[in-house]
């Protein structure tokens, strides 16, 4: 069987049946990319973030390559290579025996086109800064890199590895890094040298010493042009980053996501970011704590179909007329014509569950004046501001981990979540949580249908060595049909449970 199909062939069954389409998209997640319920050995269920379905269909993906190689000596001979195509780590000193097999085998970094280093211990656990030439190596040896992401932070190393970057990496499409803030002007030169980024996350930690203003140097005078970032995402010490950008060339940017995370004060200029590319802009994400003038936002985004910001947020109202000090809140000067989805995040004190719950019993008053801001702002989603809303969606983990938690909203926060789910059904919009489930649908509802779909494979498992007259058996040194059609059916069932973006990112 491995010798009638050619290998071109064979290659591109491989990688359907290893999910390479989803592990190769250019694209990073958002914060309306859906979370997933996963049954959990501590609790019953515990939530999965994207970050987590992401490295999960990683392993998978590589536990099913090892399978592959595994089965035959014609499919071993077919991939080796395709073994190494994205390498993911959680262990950033793997990356010295890395460094040894491509050296040993220089052939082999060629074919890699992800580099991923992941961080699980967070606090604990060595710096990558003590592995910067084992990574530097790496990437020198893979011409082709197309996404390079660290969830680790990174420091002294930063330097040495954007200047590899754009020696050696000059098809790099997606980058993810994680850096303190005074190593901006090292980010500006390392973007200088990449053209070709399609997607960009970049995390500021503060900065290592204590400084009113950050020293740019020479980096302060370079105008970017990026002619192919289509999405930007922010985290954390922005402020001058965005500054900067706001006089950068970026004609086609689709997606910016902004997260300044629990911080009040230096809140980053976004208007004047969005005065320069908001016109462009098809989702913008602004997650922060201080209020941001949501009208003048939306008016200088206008072709945004999906919008995401804090439903905590006090946004003045609009008086009715001169002598009215008071009016209703409203979100739009005018209605948008294309906004379908918008995502909502804060909300923690709106259903009485949670921390934020136990907070408000000694504070009672904070919590009422959050909830009574909460309903004033979400009766403000209507159609008469967004004609084409279809779908409002609670984007907080927090907010959907305490409802399974407390197995729905308890006192007020249930009465609250009727009257949202009515509200949104009369203007036949959905309702949903941040697993694109209708808010209130707890994971438990599930059980019994998993208890069959449980049923259904421990039926498969006793007829594992069984097989009907239209099948084949392995013959020695070959592969049965069999083994195609289980490739093939797991490609099928990884593309019914893949969610489309919401926005598409194209190469140029």
């Amino acid at each position: 069987m491995a010798h009638s199909l050619p290998p071109e062939l064979w290659s591109h069954i491989f990688g359907l049946a290893a999910d390479e389409d989803t592990i190769f998209y250019p694209g990073l997640p958002t914060s309306m990319t859906q979370s997933s319920w996963a049954r959990s050995l501590i609790t019953d269920w515990q939530l999965r973030t994207p970050r987590d379905s992401i490295n999960m269909v990683q392993r998978r993906s590589y536990a099913t390559k090892k399978s592959i190689i595994s089965t035959c000596q014609s499919w071993r001979r077919l991939g080796l290579e395709f073994l190494v195509r994205y390498l993911f780590f959680n262990d950033p000193s793997k990356l010295r025996s890395l460094t040894a097999l491509l050296t040993s085998n220089s052939s082999l970094g060629w074919w890699t086109r992800r580099l991923h280093i992941t961080h699980f211990l967070y606090e604990r656990g060595p710096s990558l800064d003590d592995f910067e030439a084992a990574l530097t190596s790496v990437l020198a040896q893979t011409p082709n890199l197309e996404i390079f992401i660290v969830d680790w932070p990174l420091s002294r190393a930063f330097g040495p590895i954007a200047d590899t970057l754009g020696a050696h990496c000059k098809n790099l499409r997606t980058a993810h890094w994680h850096v303190p803030a005074e190593l901006l002007p090292k980010v500006i030169w390392a973007l200088d040298a990449l053209p070709l980024l399609v997607s960009l996350a970049v995390e500021f930690d503060a900065p290592l010493k204590d400084s009113d203003m950050l020293i740019l140097g020479s980096a302060q005078d370079v105008k970017l042009y990026l002619p192919n970032l289509q999405q930007l995402i922010l985290r954390g010490y922005s402020a001058e980053f965005i500054e900067q950008a706001s006089g950068w060339s970026l004609p086609l940017l689709r997606s910016f996501s902004f997260d300044f995370g629990s911080k009040h004060e230096d809140v980053p200029d976004v208007l004047s970011f969005l005065g320069t590319h908001g016109t462009s802009l098809l989702f913008l994400d602004l997650n922060c704590i201080p209020a941001l003038d949501i009208r003048t936002i939306l008016d200088l985004c206008p072709l945004l179909t999906a919008f995401s910001f804090n439903l905590d947020w006090k946004i003045a109202p609009i008086p009715q007329n001169a002598d009215t000090g008071d009016g209703p809140i409203v979100f739009t000067n005018r209605p948008h014509e294309h906004i379908a989805h918008i995502g909502l995040h804060g909300l923690l004190f709106a259903f009485g569950v949670g921390l934020a719950s136990a907070y408000a019993t000694p504070d009672p008053l904070r919590a009422l004046l959050v909830q009574r801001t909460n309903d004033r702002n979400f009766a403000a989603l209507t159609k008469a501001s967004f004609p084409k809303l279809e779908r409002v969606r609670v984007l907080s983990p927090t907010v959907l981990t305490d409802l399974e938690r407390a197995d729905g909203p308890q006192g007020s926060g249930m009465e609250r979540w009727e009257r949202w789910a009515g509200m949104c059904e009369g203007m036949s919009i959905r309702l949903e949580d941040c697993t694109g489930a209708l808010l209130g649908t707890l994971p438990q509802d599930y059980e019994e249908v998993e208890e069959d779909e449980d049923e259904e494979d421990e039926l498969v498992e006793d007829n594992e060595y069984s097989y009907t007259d239209d099948e084949e058996p392995v013959r020695p040194g070959g592969v049965g049909l069999s083994e195609l059609r289980a490739l093939l059916e797991e490609c099928r069932k990884m593309s019914e449970e893949r969610e489309d973006p919401l926005f598409a990112l194209t190469y140029r």
